[in-house]
């Protein structure tokens, strides 16, 4: 019911945003994303994929955090299949925000399969924020089609300049895609579970890199999640107080206590609470 009270709430006219605002912000985040595009670029043609195998990458998988983290374990020798498993597990967020984003979309049946190929970290922040159906739609349309483009362009750009720019260390092109992940990553940390489950999925990852194969620590990082939300879990079934939380502190501990007769819980006078004498009589 909350739920369905929430989606009217978006759906109605009242309150919307201006269509001019819905579009700068949706650009904003489309743009200065997009960019990033020519450090994969660049990082996936030094890793030894081909301008093609780069450019299919964008076209096809199209979600930076995942294209990264492929290219970034072949680079580093690993297995082609384990650096694609962790590819794949970073990338299954996105099937989680189409679950929401279907809601509010709305959008028809035969448009969903396209629709769905836009379905990543940044369309989603944009959606989110904003109050009505029709402001929701244009902010994913807009910034879904301009971080495609600018993204697909960038790519390209990056991969066929690689060899005139060369080692990409030098230029800390490598550290852009970590980077870029990690800026769109920190403002989502609201929670205290969400930072625990980041912090040691962060120490899990590098302490874990000198011993596992390359791609192996991020999908054993994956393991954070499920440990926090467990412990978390087990923590809120406690309860705060009562006997099972054992005896109190204090002279009085263990005690058992008795209702006073004096003070705001005293019994009110009333009929059925009548003084009486030592005959039992009502006085």
């Amino acid at each position: 019911m909350a739920e369905q009270t929430a989606l009217a709430d978006r759906t109605s006219e009242d309150g919307g945003k201006p269509d001019a605002a819905v579009v700068r912000d949706a650009l904003g985040v489309g743009v200065a994303v997009g960019l990033s595009g020519f450090a994969f670029g660049v990082t996936s043609a030094g890793s030894g994929l081909s301008l093609l195998q780069t450019c299919a990458l964008s076209l096809l998988v199209f979600t930076g955090a995942s294209q990264f983290a492929l290219v970034g374990a072949l680079a580093a020798g690993g297995n082609p299949l384990t650096a694609a498993a962790g590819a794949f597990f970073l990338g299954v967020r996105n099937a989680f925000y189409g679950l929401r984003l279907s809601q509010l979309l709305a959008l028809p049946r035969a448009v969903r399969p396209f629709a769905a190929q836009w379905v990543i970290d940044e369309t989603t922040a944009v959606a989110l924020a904003q109050p009505t159906r029709r402001s929701v739609r244009l902010g994913f349309t807009v910034t879904g089609l301009s971080l495609y483009l600018l993204w697909n362009l960038t790519t390209l750009l990056g991969a066929a300049g690689a060899e005139a720019i060369g080692d990409t260390d030098k230029w800390g092109l490598d550290a852009a895609g970590p980077a870029v992940f990690l800026a769109l990553l920190a403002p989502m940390l609201k929670t205290t579970t969400e930072r625990a489950v980041a912090g040691i999925a962060v120490l899990l990852g590098l302490g874990l890199l000198p011993v596992l194969p390359a791609g192996v620590p991020v999908l054993v990082a994956a393991l954070a999640a499920p440990v926090v939300l467990y412990v978390t879990g087990r923590n809120r079934g406690r309860p705060d107080a009562g006997p099972d939380t054992g005896p109190e502190d204090g002279p009085d501990a263990g005690t058992p206590r008795t209702p006073s007769t004096t003070g705001p819980e005293a019994p009110a006078d009333g009929p059925d609470n009548a003084p009486h004498d030592a005959s039992g009589e009502d006085r």
